[in-house]
């Protein structure tokens, strides 16, 4: 699997699709999206730190990728 160019393809993309897949139940995909991005840097914390938001879904998640999407034009992580 391709990781590099799979995270390209999602900083890629459109603003608007940003911040439909980080509306609420369809924003599994960013914390996923973390996950694999944390794996290709090797960020053991940032790998852990993502399966804990994939089980726990914090639903204030949602609100902040909106707010960093739309000032950064991307999600925040570490």
């Amino acid at each position: 699997m391709n990781l590099p160019a799979l995270i390209k393809s999602f900083d890629d993309l459109p603003q608007i699709v940003k911040i439909i897949l980080a509306l609420p139940g369809i924003d599994v995909i960013w914390v996923i999206y973390r996950i694999i991005r944390s794996v290709n840097d090797q960020n053991i914390f940032g790998v852990i730190l993502g399966v804990i938001l994939l089980v726990g879904s914090f639903s204030i998640l949602w609100i902040i990728d909106i707010i960093c999407i739309i000032m950064n034009d991307r999600v925040w992580w570490f």
